[in-house]
């Protein structure tokens, strides 16, 4: 009895090692600071492992998604079991595919710019660096995000592809993974504040071994954000705003929780909107928008017009607005790439500061007199 008692006490105790090797395995040795973002959590691992989570691949997503970073001369070593993660990806990454123009800043931001080798609707792309490399075919066209070019672009061999969804349902990305390229969910579209969306660029610093310089980056953009929060509230006055235009027969204009409303409240001005709940878009008809903007002092982001006389031949409607009467309507659709790309579409997640200075100009114009306008500008 007294032998048998001490063979189960060996068993068990020759057990507790892989018990033990697991939970440390698991013993998270730092979290990086995320201050802003709500989508996405960077861990170190004791054991080496860089755990990245994605809770917001999309709005209401119901699913998280884990993804492991090892270093490339590790993979092999570590006993690690795959499907704790959705993807584990050696790292540095060496060619990348990503599928959003916000992804491309980020990348150029961190010096990576040249690892990108694959895009879908290139024509959207307006970073001066990366169209160079795009007419170099250095960065290859991949058709569209509906419908990416799978043999194209696993002939690329990426390390890694970069995607968003609308939901969890998307075959392209299956067809990747199951030819064992990873993919990774990037959430940064549904954050709902500047500051928010900007921080998204350390989601992809770990996959080039870039932490310090994201870092360091997005301090600058969050201290040159904070600074021109301070500097709006001198504003003297503050001005009504109007937002959006028409779309076949409706019109379209920020939430009153939406990142483009932030960015208005920011720049110590009143957004006729900003009690409403939405933070995505809000869909009026003309009337109510009459209604309630008529007499707004300011009026932005005009949908993609770019002239007065466009707006009138558009709709005659747009010239009861005192804001047209009075020429007081700034667009950001007149800052493009040479292939069209609205660069706002592009950048102005990225660089939220930049975008903030440019409305601090606008409605508060003796506070920043000698700034020159980036995104919004005048309307011809």
């Amino acid at each position: 009895m007294k032998r048998l008692l001490l063979i189960s006490f060996i068993i068990f105790a020759s057990c507790k090692p892989k018990e033990v090797e697991t939970t440390v395995a698991s013993t998270v040795d730092k979290t990086y600071q995320i201050s802003h973002a709500k989508g996405f959590t960077i861990e170190k691992l004791i054991n080496g492992i860089t755990r990245i989570t994605v809770s917001s691949p999309w709005p209401e997503s119901e699913k998280k998604y884990t993804y492991a970073l090892v270093l490339k001369d590790k993979l092999n070593e570590l006993s690690l079991n795959k499907s704790d993660y959705d993807a584990v990806i050696g790292v540095p990454v060496e060619h990348v595919v990503v599928t959003s123009t916000t992804h491309v800043p980020a990348l150029e931001a961190l010096g990576v710019l040249e690892k990108l080798v694959g895009f879908p609707g290139t024509t959207y792309v307006s970073s001066i660096e990366a169209r160079k490399r795009i007419d170099s075919n250095l960065i290859a066209e991949l058709g569209s995000n509906e419908a990416i070019n799978t043999e194209l672009t696993l002939s690329l061999n990426p390390d890694l592809v970069v995607g968003f969804g609308v939901n969890s349902q998307n075959k392209i990305y299956e067809t990747l993974i199951q030819s064992n390229i990873s993919v990774v969910y990037n959430g940064d579209w549904t954050e709902e504040t500047p500051l928010g969306k900007s921080e998204w660029i350390k989601f992809f610093a770990p996959f080039f071994g870039k932490e310090k310089q994201a870092d360091s980056i997005f301090s600058a953009i969050e201290a040159s954000y904070t600074d021109s929060k301070q500097l709006a509230l001198k504003g003297e006055t503050k001005p009504t705003v109007l937002s959006g235009a028409l779309y076949k027969d409706i019109w379209y204009l920020p939430g009153g929780n939406s990142w483009a409303t932030q960015f208005i409240t920011d720049a110590n001005a009143d957004y006729i909107w900003k009690d409403t709940k939405e933070t995505g878009s809000l869909s009026l008809s003309i009337e109510s928008v009459l209604e309630k903007g008529k007499d707004a002092d300011i009026w932005i982001s005009p949908s993609q017009f770019t002239a007065y006389d466009e707006l009138a031949k558009s709709s005659p409607h747009y010239t009861q607005f005192s804001a047209y009467k009075n020429r007081k309507i700034h667009t950001y659709a007149l800052t493009a790439g040479a292939t069209g790309g609205l660069l706002y579409y592009e950048l102005a997640p990225n660089r939220p500061d930049m975008v903030l200075k440019d409305l601090i100009h606008i409605f508060h114009p003796d506070l920043l007199p000698d700034h020159s306008p980036y995104f919004f500008k005048p309307l011809n």
